[in-house]
């Protein structure tokens, strides 16, 4: 760890301290957990980084794009040493852990980095340097919400994965998986309900492995149990699982109950054999289409998102079209595309990267071009459906952007309601007739009837009583 003697103390008791999340969902989780310990020792959240007098980047090391991200999102923090109020920039997570030294060198201008598995280190390195007070005030548990639609959380249910894909980094930088105990998740679940939360996204590497580690004989379905027995909170949605945790158990609980909803993230990354095989994923093509089947036999209306890769080692024209043809004849709802890039540490590092950047690019946009026209598609069989729509925001016009149970948060569009002539508000389920498709992947619809309204407005964040916490409630 570099050395918080570069930090200069600050001498009044109250940090202003600002956060940059990037990356994944489970990103964000990990940051409302540290402005939780921040604010837990006295100090002040700001959205404005030139008010701020410590930065925090929480970066991304998937791939090279998201470092790229990570790394410009901490050299313009350290402008704000010069510029802003900032004393300090403090640089955390999962590329940290992979690249400590080379930021070391590459960045002097940040004080403090931190991997991944030394955030515990955070507030003891403010402390020392009497940025932050050492006796802890009162704050409501383990997370702080810092975004603009507080009726949507995301609940990690459990740290790592044991899967060894070829391309991946993530064993590197976040371990073996751990799953959290069932007690804490569904504790957690609570507090973010008092805090608002009108859905509820589910994630991890692989939720369906949520369980295996403890041997007990607890899995998904359990925890899902649990959570629909002890919150009523409206939505629960799954985030990223592999198709071999779709069991019969798990399928027919999402099909018997509305509140999860039915939807899944269920990466398939390719569909040629071949390229399956050198990618060490533990799925071939006959058997992703065999549990697509038995998915949509069991839950109907489900959505279905995926990811794939396309330009890794030794993919050739026959492997990218086995994985067109299997995109056209499956039809997920929605698809998203990567091109390759190597990852030092992983086992596809030492494959020769012979497909060239200009292919792997041409890849991406046939691939997306493809899904599109899918998407568009199997989108223009809702038309005339009348469905939930969770309300995200209201404008002064009246109208409203919501989202139905095939668009997650953030990554699948939006439903746009025109004036209702009823007063709704974010957080507000509401049923909606789907009137048009816009823009590919938005909608517009109109407004039917209010199903049900937030209990109460989220009560103020320092309000809420404190919790007792556990190791597994922070996922070390």
């Amino acid at each position: 760890m570099r050395s918080v003697s570069n930090l200069e103390p600050r001498a009044s008791a109250s940090l202003k301290f600002s956060i940059i999340t990037l990356g994944c969902d489970k990103n964000t989780v990990d940051s409302e957990r540290y402005v939780a310990q921040l604010g837990d020792h006295g100090a002040e959240y700001t959205a404005d980084l030139a008010t701020a007098e410590v930065i925090v980047v929480n970066t991304c090391g998937f791939i090279d794009a998201a470092k790229k991200e990570s790394i410009d999102a901490l050299v313009e923090a350290g402008r704000l040493k010069d510029s802003g109020s900032c004393r300090a920039v403090v640089g955390l997570g999962c590329m940290v852990q992979r690249h400590k030294s080379e930021l070391i060198d590459a960045l002097p201008e940040i004080d403090l980095f931190l991997g991944a598995a030394e955030v515990d280190q955070l507030i003891p390195a403010l402390q020392a340097r009497g940025f932050i007070d050492d006796a802890p005030v009162l704050h409501p548990g383990v997370r702080l919400f810092t975004g603009d639609l507080p009726h949507v959380r995301y609940l990690k249910v459990s740290e790592g994965c044991d899967h060894g894909c070829a391309f991946c980094a993530i064993p590197l930088m976040r371990g073996k998986h751990r799953s959290f105990a069932l007690r804490d998740v569904v504790q957690e679940a609570q507090l973010l309900e008092a805090q608002g939360a009108r859905e509820l996204n589910l994630v991890a590497q692989d939720l369906a492995h949520y369980g295996r580690d403890v041997r007990d004989g607890t899995g998904l379905p359990d925890l899902l149990t649990a959570l629909l027995r002890e919150t009523s909170i409206p939505w629960l949605r799954l985030l990223y699982l592999y198709s071999a945790g779709l069991t019969p158990r798990l399928l027919e609980l999402m099909a018997s109950e509305a509140r999860v909803v039915p939807y899944l993230d269920m990466p398939i990354q390719h569909a040629s054999d071949d390229v399956l095989k050198r990618m060490r994923r533990p799925e071939r093509r006959a058997t992703i289409r065999d549990r697509v089947a038995r998915i949509r036999a069991i839950i109907p209306d489900v959505a279905i998102r995926t990811t794939c890769i396309v330009g890794f080692p030794g993919e050739t024209d026959a492997d990218f079209d086995s994985l067109l043809d299997f995109l056209e004849e499956v039809q997920f709802d929605r698809v998203g595309v990567f091109a390759y890039s190597p990852q030092e540490g992983t086992h596809a590092f030492a494959m020769t990267d012979d497909v060239p950047d200009a292919v792997k690019r041409e890849r991406l946009e046939r691939a997306n071009e493809l899904q599109r026209l899918v998407t568009i598609e199997r989108y223009e069989r809702r038309l005339g459906l009348t469905v939930p729509a969770l309300v995200d925001r209201v404008h002064a016009d009246g109208s409203a952007e919501a989202r139905t149970w095939w668009q997650a948060d953030d990554i699948d569009g939006i439903t746009r309601i025109e004036g209702s002539g009823v007063a709704i508000r974010a957080g507000m389920l509401v049923a909606v007739a789907v009137d048009g498709v816009i823009d590919d992947y938005d909608f517009t619809a109109s407004f039917a009837r209010i199903i049900s309204s937030p209990s109460s407005p989220a009560r103020p964040a320092r309000a809420l009583p404190l919790l007792a916490t556990t190791v597994g409630s922070y996922g070390r």
